[in-house]
């Protein structure tokens, strides 16, 4: 059961409100010096600085966290930068503050705040804040299970790209997408590539081993515009299957951590 439509009503207008307060935070930060640490130093001679966190991933967490605590106390949450809160509600919140966090300190304008809702660890709600979009600007898109996708609260309305012969995928590495029907991107942001799927801008998307963070708000958003989602099962294999949910076996679904890859039919036949 994914819930009630008027309780996901309810909670999307929630992440969506939330997913906007993020973006307004991001936004007010750019163009100043920001502090920013490494979760992973490599020791040796060279050092490789990898997985960047800005002042604003932390700040913009705790706030949403904060806001969470007053609306729906009972939920849990699992959060990229702040320690995993257990609720006594079905529900549990994933934001990921800042996606594409490397592209957010460089000045590179191609990143997202991600909000999205897991219910028994089946993804229903989802509000991502992109700071690029289909109508050529920052805004969320959002949507709950059984809905349609919508851009700041308006529907989106699907694209006839038929005479568009040679579409655009999301790869994790930039190589051959294998056909002459499509062409590799990295944008270096997961959640942004799950929103350009949604939104008909990419035809699908691979993503080799994402953070539940990285695409539980996403999924919701492609899913809702008819994308297919297909999990690795086995990491070390091939075995692509329909993703189910973040929690197999009753798992935690903070660990979960899989190949993923979403879109129309034809580009997945080609990214896995």
């Amino acid at each position: 059961m994914s819930g009630s439509a008027d309780e996901l009503a309810s909670i999307e207008a929630l992440a969506f409100e939330l997913a906007q307060l993020a973006g307004a935070q991001i936004v007010s930060s750019l163009g100043r010096t920001l502090a920013v640490r490494y979760k992973t130093l490599a020791k040796g001679e060279e050092a490789v600085f990898k997985d960047p966190v800005s002042e604003v991933d932390q700040a913009v967490e705790v706030l949403l966290r904060a806001r969470l605590a007053d609306r729906f106390p009972d939920h849990g949450i699992i959060g990229e930068e702040v320690e995993e809160t257990t609720g006594t509600s079905p529900y549990t919140w994933v934001i990921d503050p800042v996606d594409g966090t490397a592209n957010f300190v460089n000045g590179f304008p191609l990143f997202a705040a991600s909000i999205g809702v897991i219910r028994d660890g089946v993804p229903v709600v989802g509000a991502v804040w992109c700071s690029t979009s289909h109508a050529l600007r920052h805004g969320v898109y959002h949507s709950r299970d059984g809905g349609p996708l919508y851009f700041d609260e308006e529907a989106i309305n699907a694209v006839d790209r038929a005479q568009v012969r040679r579409r655009l995928v999301g790869l994790p590495q930039i190589v051959p997408a294998g056909t002459a029907a499509h062409e590799g991107r990295q944008t270096g942001s997961s959640a942004i590539e799950c929103a350009f799927v949604a939104a008909g801008l990419l035809a699908g998307a691979r993503f080799a081993r994402p953070n539940i963070w990285d695409v539980a708000g996403g999924i919701v958003l492609a899913r809702s515009a008819g994308a297919d989602v297909l999990t690795l099962e086995d990491n070390e294999g091939a075995r692509w299957a329909p993703f189910q949910s973040f929690a197999p076996q009753g798992s935690n679904p903070a660990n979960w951590k899989q190949g993923l890859a979403l879109g129309a039919p034809g580009a997945l036949a080609v990214i896995v």
